[in-house]
């Protein structure tokens, strides 16, 4: 190994204090044990990106920044898109392969098991995650149904007239009763707001069935999922591991990849500032994180970097995982302080292009070729750059990868099955909860006299698979009423309905509870 290598790696990583060890350094081939690529504990929250081609390791380091993470008592969410990470809730088994890593390294590794709750956007997987429309606002709402301009904007017009008529927008039953209210009975309302015509609310009509087909009617509702669920730190200090099995809906990336950024709009909404802590409240990984910004709209964009710089001071950390860094829009891209870039292939004048554009993202390096490093790292070895405990963006070095300690394999069947049947959260979110909204009201508007009742019990049994809360006692009732919603929001002041989704009204919250 380089002495001018190692020593600017010891320079680099001297003050890192408690850490995420990554691996050790190369170059010219060989490895040093020590020092220690690291990033620094209390700079989680400066967001990364995790990159490279298919097959050279990116879900690998996603699981060993999450156990490591995990085990310093710092929650974690990550998408698991294979349904390759949910070993992490077992331990890894010792063969020659992980001996040879850890010695390499100079990791003293044993195998662990991290405590993990699975979670599903089917229910099939793990915990039913839920959004209520309303919540997931206009905005990212016209993403996932890939709305045009006009089209977006006619939805936008809709949450604001049902906003400043408290019509509560909790599944796609009370958007499509909306819509068909204001393209007949009530088209006469639109008349401050500007009207909309039938062909866009047909458009909408079927988009709204597409996304249905692709299992929407399961996760637009309620309960909706307790964002705290995700920040629980276990009896023995080790943050919760949340995994999002995605494997039953992976070819659905427009459902997935929009979920996912409501939740972290969600998080900068709920979460109070909190400036620089010693380690982060929450880290969040977002595979394929591509798909996110394929065809979005300028103003998504803006959005999406406008949580990228401000939810760091909720305690927030993200980290995009993807092939190359042009994925990922330059003004998100200059947020990522963080950089694990795995090897890219140039095969191609396009790859060639992709493998410079990624070059230029990383600081100036007299100890390397980085065109050269990149398209010569083996598997589980990548090129690093992260800030230092100064933020300080650190030189970039070649490192190899230090092995998991979780199984780098699935969880059995038999052992997903045996997680689902002992969750709390799989329980507390397994019953959906239809209470009155949108259409029980305008049901009850239309209907003639005293029969407003009647009419309201048959609109919610015509949901077909939404179930109403059976019987539930006194204090749930309480919970659950206008009134204590009501004081609720009135404590709690102006609750914006989401920073993407916020471009026109308030948002109702409603408690699950």
């Amino acid at each position: 190994m380089d002495e001018k290598a190692l020593n600017a790696c010891r320079t680099a990583f001297a003050d890192a204090g408690p850490a995420v060890t990554l691996g050790a350094p190369l170059h010219g081939g060989s490895c040093a044990p020590e020092p220690l690529v690291r990033i620094p504990l209390a700079m989680m929250n400066r967001h990364g990106l995790i990159a490279g081609a298919t097959g050279t390791g990116k879900t690998k380091t996603l699981q060993l920044l999450a156990e490591q993470l995990s085990a310093a008592g710092v929650p974690v969410f990550l998408a698991d898109l294979k349904g390759d990470l949910s070993g992490l809730g077992a331990a890894g088994e010792a063969d020659e392969r992980v001996a040879k890593r850890a010695g390499e390294t100079g990791w003293a590794w044993r195998p662990s098991p991290f405590p993990i709750e699975l979670l599903s956007l089917t229910g099939a997987r793990g915990a039913q995650l839920r959004a209520t429309v309303s919540s997931f606002g206009p905005l990212l709402l016209a993403k996932v149904l890939r709305l045009n301009e006009t089209q977006a904007s006619v939805l936008a017009l809709v949450f604001k007239l049902c906003d400043d008529r408290d019509l509560e927008l909790l599944d796609f039953a009370d958007l499509r009763a909306v819509l068909q209210f204001l393209t007949g009975p009530g088209a006469d309302e639109l008349a401050s707001y500007g009207g909309i015509s039938k062909q866009s609310v047909g458009v909408l009509f079927r988009k709204m069935v597409e996304l249905e087909q692709q299992g929407a009617s399961a996760f637009f509702g309620e309960p909706e999922f307790d964002l705290g669920d995700l920040m629980q730190v276990e009896r023995d200090g080790r943050g919760l591991v949340s995994v999002l099995e995605l494997s039953d809906v992976q070819d659905k990336p427009a459902l997935f990849s929009t979920f996912l950024m409501w939740m972290l709009a969600r998080l900068y909404n709920e979460l109070p500032e909190v400036g620089d802590l010693e380690k982060p409240k929450l880290v969040f990984f977002f595979d394929e994180a591509h798909l996110l910004f394929d065809d979005a709209s300028k103003a998504f964009l803006e959005q999406v970097e406008q949580v990228a710089r401000l939810i760091r001071s909720k305690g927030v950390g993200v980290f995009f995982v993807t092939q190359t860094p042009k994925d990922v829009p330059e003004g998100v891209l200059a947020q990522l302080g963080h950089r694990v870039q795995h090897a890219l292939r140039a095969f191609t004048p396009n790859d060639q292009k992709a493998l410079r554009a990624t070059v230029r993202t990383f600081p100036n390096s007299d100890l390397y070729d980085l065109e050269e490093t990149l398209t010569t790292l083996g598997i589980g070895e990548a090129l690093v750059t992260v800030l230092s405990a100064r933020g300080v963006p650190s030189p970039p070095f070649a490192t190899r990868l230090v092995p998991p300690s979780s199984r780098m394999a699935p969880l059995t069947e038999a052992e997903v099955q045996q997680r689902l049947a002992s969750s709390p959260q799989v329980k507390r979110y397994r019953e959906a909860i239809d209470r009155e909204s949108a259409e029980e009201k305008l049901a009850a508007e239309l209907a003639p006299a005293g029969d407003g009742e009647a009419v309201r019990r048959g609109s919610a049994s015509s949901r077909g698979g939404s179930a109403r809360a059976a019987d539930p006692g006194t204090l749930e009732r309480v919970l659950r009423s206008p009134v204590t919603r009501s004081v609720a929001v009135a404590v709690a002041g102006t609750i914006t309905r989401g920073i993407l989704g916020a471009i026109l009204g308030p948002t109702r919250r409603r408690s699950r509870r």
